[in-house]
C-alpha cells in the first residue's frame, strides 16, 4: 500500500485527470447506452411459477401483465349516466388500440355488472397486457396512463393501478443523496474545523459514487439489474464512500500534527488506515456477493449494483484521496492548528473524552456489558412478531395515481379486489372441467373469500381460470392464510379423483411464494456471510475469539435492527405518523440484502477499532492498553462516521417509496446500535473479560492460515501515547 500511496502522492496529477477521464468515459458511455433497468425475478417449482408457466404455454393472451382503470362519480351520480359512460366507453376503446395492450374488459359489457359497485358510484375495467411487466416498454404503459388519465373531469375521478404502473412510478428519490451529503458536510466541518478536510471525503465518495453508477447503468445491458439497484447502491456507495474516506483523512491529519512531512503522513495514512478500507471494503464486497448462493436473479442484480460502487468508493479512497490530499498540502489541517503546528506544538492528537471513557470501560466491563445486552435484547422482541411479504399499493403515497385507485376500489368492492387469487387447472378431461365447476363452489363458501368468478371455457379447453377475490388486502395476513388454506386442503379434495391440476396463482401468490422462498434460504445464507466474515477476520488478526466475538455482535445488532424495522414499519409506529405507509409486512428480500449489508458495515467498525487495538498489542503486549488506546484513538472518527451514515440512510428513508424507507430506517438503527452500543461498549468490554486469550491462536492454525494483515507489515513500532485519565 505504501508503494501505490506514493505512486499517487507523487503522480497526482495524472490520477486526478485519470478519474476524471474515467467519469467522461463513463458518462458518454451512459448518455449513449442508456440504461436497462428491469425488475425480473423467477421461484422455480413454486406453485404461482408454475400456474404462470401453464398461461403463458396455452393461454398467452391471460398471462401478460395486467393493470386497473378505475373511476368514481359524485354523490347522486352513476357510473351508468350516459356522459359518463360515453366519455369511458371511448376511453377504454382507446386504450385496447395502445400498443401491448392485449384486451380490455370494461364494465358496460354483458358481463360486466360485476364490475360496478353496489351505489353504482364506482366502476372498474381490467386492461391485460401482452408481457409481464418487467419486459413491458415503459413508452407503451405511459400512453395508457396517459390515455386513461385524459379523461378526467371535475365531477369524473380516474385512477389506474396495477403492478405496470407501479413499475412506471418507481423513480429514484432526486434529493436524497443532496440531502445525505448536506448532512455528512456538517459532522464533517464539526469533526475537522477545516473546509479542505471537510471537502475532501464528499469529493472522494461523489466521485467513486457515480462512477459506480454509470458502471451499473452500463451492466444492466448486459445482466439483469432491477430498478431498485441504483437506489440501494447510492444508499450504500454514498455512506461507505463517506466514511472510508473519513478514516484516511482523520489517520493523515494525525500524522501532520505528530510533525509528519505531508508525503510521509500521506503514504502512512495510507498504509495503515487505507490497508483497513481495503480490508473493510473487501469484507462488504463479499457480504454482498454472498446473495449469490440463494440463486435468485432478482437479488443478484441487487448484490451486483452495490457491490460495484463499493468497490468504486474504494478505488477512489486509496487513489484519488492521497492525490487530492497532495495538492491540499498542509490545508488539511484548520488554521489554528496550522499555527499551532508552526510554533512547534506537535505530538500525538489528545482523545479527551473518549480517553476517559475507555478507562470508565476497563473499570466496569461486567455492568457496562449487562446493560448493552438488556438494551440489545429490548430492540431484538419485536423479531419473534417478523411476518414477511410485500406491501401492496395502499403503502404508496396518498399523491400516486396507484394508490388513489387502490382506495376507490377498496372503498367501493372491498380491500381484497386489488389483489386477487387465480386457480389455474390444468384439464385432462371432460368431466375435470366439472370437477374445477365444483371447486369454484367450494371456494365460494370459505370464510374470507369474497367472490369467485369462474372464466368461461370453450369445450375441450385444456386450461382453466377461476378468479378468487379474497375479502382482505393483499399484504394482510389473512390473505396468505387463505393461500394456504387453498393449496394445503380445499385444492387437493377437490382434485382427487380426477386427472385435473390446480395451481393457486396470481401476483398475490407470487409475493407470498417469494416470501416464503427467501424464509427457506435464510438460514443458509445467514451461515455463509457469518462463516465467511469469521474466516477473514481470523486471517487478519491472528485469533480466535476477535472473529468469534465479530460474529456474536453482528448477530446481535441484526436482532436488534430488524426489531426497530418491524417495531417501524410492520407495527406501524413510525411509518403512520412519519407518512411512510400504513402498518403491514416486511418486505420479503429486506433481510437478506439487509444482512448483507449490515455484516459488511458491522466488519468496517470491527476492522477499524480491532486493527488499533491489534497494532499496540503488537508493539506492546498490553492488553488493557491495546483496548484503551484501540478505543480512545478510533472512538470519535467511528462515532461522525456513523453519524454521517445515519443521516445518509435517514435522508434515503424519506424519498417516497416504503421499500427504500425500510432500508433507510433499518440500517440508520443497524448503524446506530452497532456504532453507539457494540463498538463503544460491548466490544470493548468483553475483550476486557477474555483478557489476553483475545489474540490467542492455536500455533498448528497459524502456520496453515495464510499471511494477510492490515497493518503494514514494517510499520516500526511508535512511542507509546501516555494514557491520562480526568
Amino acid at each position: 500500500m505504501s508503494a501505490l500511496a506514493r505512486w499517487c502522492y507523487q503522480h497526482r496529477l495524472i490520477v486526478v485527470l485519470v478519474w476524471l477521464a474515467a467519469i467522461g468515459v463513463l458518462g458518454v458511455g451512459s448518455t449513449l447506452a442508456g440504461s436497462n433497468y428491469k425488475d425480473s425475478f423467477s421461484l422455480p417449482g413454486t406453485e404461482s411459477t408454475k400456474a404462470l408457466d401453464l398461461l403463458q404455454k396455452s393461454l398467452p393472451a391471460q398471462s401478460g401483465a395486467s393493470a386497473t382503470v378505475v373511476w368514481q362519480v359524485p354523490q347522486g351520480s352513476t357510473v351508468q349516466d350516459p356522459a359518463v359512460r360515453q366519455k369511458m366507453t371511448a376511453t377504454l376503446d382507446q386504450i385496447s388500440h395502445e400498443n401491448s395492450v392485449a384486451s380490455v374488459a370494461g364494465p358496460y359489457g354483458p358481463r360486466g355488472a360485476r364490475q360496478i359497485s353496489r351505489d353504482g358510484r364506482t366502476a372498474y375495467a381490467q386492461i391485460g397486457f401482452t408481457q409481464q411487466d418487467q419486459k413491458l416498454p415503459k413508452a407503451d404503459i405511459q400512453k395508457v396512463m396517459d390515455t386513461a388519465q385524459a379523461a378526467r373531469s371535475a365531477n369524473l375521478k380516474v385512477e389506474l393501478g396495477g403492478s405496470p404502473i407501479t413499475q412506471l412510478e418507481r423513480t429514484p428519490p432526486s434529493s436524497s443523496e443532496f440531502i445525505g451529503i448536506a448532512a455528512a458536510a456538517v459532522v464533517l466541518f464539526i469533526a475537522f474545523g477545516s473546509l479542505f478536510a471537510m471537502l475532501l471525503p464528499i469529493l472522494t465518495a461523489i466521485a467513486g459514487l457515480g462512477t459506480g453508477l454509470m458502471a451499473v447503468g452500463l451492466l444492466t445491458h448486459v445482466m439483469t439489474i432491477g430498478q431498485i439497484g441504483p437506489i440501494l447502491g447510492a444508499l450504500i456507495g454514498l455512506g461507505v464512500g463517506i466514511d472510508y474516506a473519513l478514516f484516511i483523512v482523520t489517520r493523515h491529519r494525525t500524522g501532520l500534527k505528530a510533525g509528519l512531512s505531508v508525503q510521509d503522513s500521506v503514504i502512512k495514512a495510507i498504509d495503515t488506515s487505507g490497508r483497513a478500507v481495503l480490508f473493510a471494503g473487501g469484507t462488504v464486497v463479499i457480504a454482498l456477493l454472498g446473495l449469490f448462493v440463494l440463486g435468485m436473479s432478482f437479488l443478484n442484480g441487487m448484490a451486483i449494483a452495490s457491490a460495484t460502487t463499493v468497490v468504486f468508493t474504494v478505488l477512489g479512497s486509496v487513489t484519488l484521496l492521497p492525490a487530492m490530499l497532495s495538492f491540499l498540502g498542509m490545508r488539511t489541517l484548520s488554521r489554528r492548528e496550522r499555527r499551532k503546528l508552526a510554533a512547534g506544538a506537535t505530538g500525538t492528537e489528545k482523545t479527551g473524552v473518549w480517553e476517559r471513557w475507555a478507562g470508565t470501560v476497563q473499570r466496569r466491563p461486567r455492568t457496562l456489558s449487562a446493560v448493552a445486552l438488556v438494551v440489545m435484547v429490548v430492540l431484538t422482541i419485536p423479531v419473534f412478531s417478523l411476518r414477511l411479504g410485500s406491501s401492496d399499493a395502499g403503502n404508496n403515497p396518498i399523491t400516486t395515481t396507484t394508490r388513489q385507485a387502490y382506495d376507490l376500489t377498496a372503498q367501493g368492492f372491498g380491500p381484497g379486489f386489488n389483489g386477487p387469487l387465480q386457480l389455474v387447472a390444468e384439464l385432462g378431461s371432460p368431466s375435470d372441467q366439472q370437477a374445477l365447476t365444483h371447486l369454484a363452489q367450494q371456494v365460494g363458501q370459505l370464510n374470507g373469500v369474497a367472490a369467485v368468478t369462474p372464466i368461461p371455457m370453450q369445450p375441450g379447453a385444456k386450461v382453466g381460470i377461476v378468479q378468487v377475490v379474497p375479502t382482505t388486502s393483499p399484504q394482510s395476513k389473512a390473505t396468505s392464510d387463505l393461500i394456504s388454506e387453498l393449496r394445503d386442503n380445499v385444492v387437493p379434495a377437490a382434485v382427487k379423483g380426477t386427472t385435473m391440476k390446480v395451481y393457486v396463482g396470481g401476483m398475490t401468490a407470487i409475493f407470498n411464494d417469494f416470501a416464503g422462498v427467501l424464509t427457506g434460504k435464510l438460514p443458509l445464507f445467514l451461515a455463509v456471510i457469518v462463516t465467511l466474515g469469521f474466516l477473514l477476520l481470523l486471517v487478519a488478526f491472528r485469533s480466535l475469539l476477535v472473529p468469534l466475538t465479530a460474529a456474536v455482535m453482528n448477530l446481535l445488532a441484526a436482532g436488534a435492527s430488524f426489531g426497530v424495522v418491524v417495531a417501524f414499519f410492520q407495527f406501524g409506529w413510525g411509518s403512520d405518523p412519519l407518512g411512510l405507509g400504513a402498518a403491514g409486512p416486511v418486505e420479503a428480500f429486506l433481510p437478506v440484502i439487509m444482512l448483507s449489508i449490515l455484516f459488511g458495515l458491522s466488519m468496517d467498525y470491527q476492522v477499524f477499532l480491532v486493527s488499533r487495538m491489534h497494532e499496540e498489542w503488537l508493539h506492546t503486549g498490553d492488553n488493557k492498553r491495546a483496548i484503551n488506546v484501540g478505543q480512545a484513538q478510533t472512538g470519535r472518527v467511528i462515532t461522525a462516521a456513523a453519524t454521517i451514515m445515519i443521516a445518509v440512510f435517514v435522508a434515503f428513508a424519506f424519498g417516497g417509496q416504503r421499500t427504500i424507507a425500510e432500508f433507510g430506517i433499518g440500517l440508520a438503527a443497524a448503524v446506530a446500535i452497532d456504532a453507539f452500543v457494540l463498538r463503544t461498549i460491548l466490544v470493548p468490554a468483553i475483550m476486557h473479560l477474555f483478557g489476553k486469550a483475545n489474540w490467542w491462536l492455536p500455533a498448528w492454525l497459524d502456520k496453515l492460515l495464510p499471511h494477510l494483515s492490515v497493518e503494514p507489515p514494517s510499520t516500526p513500532a511508535p512511542e507509546a501515547p501516555v494514557l491520562t485519565h480526568a
